[in-house]
């Protein structure tokens, strides 16, 4: 009984035709919009179970990463005017 399931199993797809290139062109574009918003589904639902900041918290943290950014921005400032005034000793 085993094999004559294999049989058949082996004579369906045997029998199965492969897609035409229109048959494949028109079951990818109906499958399309379902293909967009799965994305936005799967992160709408992360998006729920996400635990948001209070408002202190954010504020907080906010100031923190306008003064890093400040800070950062001297840095790379002094760097750029030390690197300049040393191209400018070398080509003078």
């Amino acid at each position: 009984m085993s094999e004559e399931k294999k049989g058949t199993a082996q004579a369906d797809k045997a029998v199965k035709k492969p897609e035409s290139w229109l048959t494949r062109c028109v079951n990818w574009f109906k499958t399309l919009p379902q293909r967009i918003s799965k994305p936005f589904k799967n992160m709408f639902y992360e998006l729920k179970k996400v635990t948001w900041p209070s408002k202190k918290k954010l504020i907080s943290y906010s100031i923190i990463v306008l003064l890093f950014m400040l800070f950062m921005g001297v840095v790379i400032g002094l760097l750029d005017m030390g690197a300049s005034a040393l191209v400018k000793l070398l080509i003078a």
